[in-house]
């Protein structure tokens, strides 16, 4: 049996086409989960919502959220998810050292606090399953509590958005070299 494939817009239903559209609207392509999450049009259209959140609109600087969408997707061992976001986390001013250092699975040298503070709040999180208190308050101290909380959500959403391409083994978009060493994913 093979897996369900991303679909297109001539494979669509009318509320299918619509979350389509809106997702189409937002991000300007159906690259990545979105063409497998269309299958349950509900899921789609929550998860294509918190993703424009948390993805557009927290108090996060980019640079951060980057980072944060980075260590998740080395994590899940993401090749799409890494990718993609990679040109992002370069435009948004992370340094090629840090990305660099992240994509090898070491531990980066920063140069700036709030850096350290996302990387080992989001670090623990997915490795650990638990943020011990140190490592909770440099965090809450560098980015708040609001952005504490944001970036809690960053990384659950895009621990789902990494098992979706995962699980689905979703390609790398045609035009994006696949960027994320030692990848132990599906061959695609």
């Amino acid at each position: 049996m093979t897996r369900p494939s991303q679909l297109e817009r001539t494979e669509l239903n009318e509320e299918q086409a619509r979350i389509y559209d809106a997702i189409l609207k937002s991000r300007g392509s159906i690259a990545g989960p979105f063409g497998i999450w269309l299958h349950s049009p509900v899921l789609a259209d929550c998860a294509q919502l918190l993703g424009e959140f948390v993805r557009y609109r927290t108090s996060l600087e980019p640079r951060l959220s980057e980072l944060a969408i980075l260590v998740t997707a080395r994590f899940w061992d993401c090749q799409v998810e890494w990718s993609l976001h990679e040109p992002f986390a370069v435009e948004s001013g992370l340094s090629e050292g840090v990305i660099d250092a992240v994509r090898q699975g070491r531990d980066p040298n920063f140069g700036r606090d709030d850096e350290r503070a996302v990387f080992d709040y989001v670090s623990e999180l997915l490795n650990n399953r638990f943020v011990p208190d140190g490592v909770f308050n440099a965090a809450q101290k560098a980015v708040g509590k609001k952005g504490v909380v944001e970036l809690t959500g960053i990384a659950g959403y895009y621990s789902l958005v990494a098992q979706t391409l995962n699980a689905f083994q979703v390609p790398v978009p045609e035009g994006c070299a696949p960027t994320l060493v030692d990848c132990p994913t599906f061959e695609a």
